[in-house]
């Protein structure tokens, strides 16, 4: 069942709503992702390209002859994958307002898959609040950390 989401990139610049199935997001691995991204993997939930209306429009760059990517020049924030010819889009799932409700259906490009990545609950863990040095710049610059 298709949910109305927002989203946007991290300056705030870039915004969208978008119509999507939060249960259909996946992992794609493919190496195109992982350097477009800096990520091992990146999460993305599919579109018809009808569904997503950009509040403003997102900068764009074509990441291989048959594909191309929206972005923020701005702050950065990859935002999705498009085909050149496709009706659809991917849009990243971390760049939505709220990605509490997405649930991977499956991985993509598993021929890539960096395995050492994908379980990692057994590593230990620390919340932001617990990195002291990292508070203390946010109140150093007077701004609160973000959730």
């Amino acid at each position: 069942m298709t949910q109305a989401m927002t989203g946007g990139c991290q300056c705030g610049r870039i915004r969208y709503r978008a119509e999507v199935e939060p249960d259909k997001a996946y992992l794609c691995h493919c190496r195109m992702c992982q350097r477009a991204t800096g990520g091992v993997s990146i999460a993305f939930v599919n579109a018809p390209q009808s569904a997503v209306r950009w509040e403003t429009e997102p900068d764009w760059y074509q990441s291989s002859p048959i594909a191309h990517r929206p972005f923020c020049s701005h702050c950065g924030t990859p935002l999705g994958f498009a085909f050149l010819d496709g009706e659809n889009i991917d849009l990243t799932v971390g760049s939505f307002d709220d990605p509490a409700p997405f649930r991977p259906s499956q991985n993509y490009a598993t021929e890539s898959m960096l395995t050492a990545w994908t379980d990692v609950r057994h590593l230990p863990g620390m919340t932001s609040a617990e990195n002291a040095g990292v508070m203390d710049r946010w109140k150093a610059a007077g701004l609160e950390p973000p959730e």
